[in-house]
């Protein structure tokens, strides 16, 4: 080869090396159009679901709201705010309220409770998935099921009174005889009915944290205290922040549990069993549905402002 040969052969091979990379022809219509509404066939069904089943109801509960329908008659009325100034003028209304603050009293040992046993059973002890089991369990009965099954242990003479007999304990108490007593020992049957879910969202968000970490904590010296407080309790704190929305929410809508064991009878009357008797018992469908409103609103406000104050900060342990 000779030299004018080389030279030009090591132009031609500059130029191919800097000559940009051909640009791909777009894609026919079709094919874009069908790659847009793809996702929205898969999208189709569940929410056509969520609208019919949620946001369709939940439509109709505030135009009710605004009526003086008593859920029988084809005929209603606007009404306007009356059933909101009605709601807020009647203070018995929202006496229920006091109720739900033994279900929030509950809701903090049953997080303490659950957090406390998935960290036990994060590490390495004996028995542990007999545990995991035995702790969830009570989430998967039916509430229903569950009702009657404590209606019979508190009741006089029941299983709770024949447990504390056999330990040299005599009672004569009521355990459901007392707004007190009553709404304890309801709360106790939530704490035990819930206890699972938390535990078992506690676990998963522990598991998910390195195993690195805790090697490296060890081979520092750090104890389990240690480590719960610098690598479990920062990793898992948006779950944390969940279950604390969930245990808040959920005691403002306590219904299944005390409807069952008492029927709000005794002091344990809730809000929500205090709306359902206003639509079923009372036919003021209408007054029912601006309290179910009410209680929305305020779950929802609850809700933002544990968002304001704990944010949903990204957790780096590195």
């Amino acid at each position: 080869m000779t030299e004018t040969t080389h030279e030009a052969a090591v132009a031609t091979g500059a130029e191919a090396a800097v000559r940009p990379a051909p640009v791909p022809a777009p894609a026919p219509r079709p094919a874009r159009l069908r790659r847009a509404v793809t996702p929205w066939l898969f999208l189709l069904a569940p929410l056509t679901l969520l609208i019919v089943f949620t946001y369709a109801p939940i439509a109709n509960m505030v135009a009710y709201s605004f009526t003086d329908w008593d859920g029988v008659s084809p005929e209603l009325h606007y009404t306007g705010t009356e059933n909101y100034t009605e709601l807020f003028t009647r203070p018995d209304l929202f006496e229920v309220f006091w109720v739900s603050g033994y279900y929030l009293a509950a809701s903090v040992v049953q997080i303490v409770a659950a957090l406390y046993f998935a960290t036990i059973l994060s590490f390495n002890v004996r028995f542990r998935n007999f545990f995991k089991g035995v702790l969830f369990f009570p989430y998967l009965i039916n509430g229903v099921a569950i009702g009657f099954v404590f209606l019979y242990f508190f009741q006089d003479g029941g299983t709770l009174d024949s447990v504390l007999g056999l330990l040299g304990v005599e009672t004569d108490r009521a355990w459901l005889g007392t707004p007190e007593s009553a709404n304890t020992s309801l709360a106790a049957v939530s704490v035990w009915r819930y206890l699972g879910l938390n535990f078992v969202l506690f676990l998963g968000a522990i598991q998910s944290i390195p195993g690195e970490l805790y090697e490296a904590a060890e081979l520092d010296g750090a104890s389990r205290w240690h480590q719960f407080r610098y690598i479990i309790a920062p990793g898992i704190r948006p779950v944390l922040s969940l279950a604390v929305i969930l245990s808040v929410s959920g005691s403002l809508a306590v219904f299944e549990i005390p409807y069952i064991m008492t029927g709000g009878a005794t002091g344990t009357e809730t809000f929500v069993i205090q709306t359902v008797k206003l639509a079923f018992q009372f036919n003021k469908t209408g007054l029912a549905s601006a309290a179910a409103v009410v209680l929305l609103l305020i779950v929802l406000a609850v809700t933002w402002v544990q968002r304001r104050l704990v944010p949903d900060d990204k957790v780096d342990l590195a």
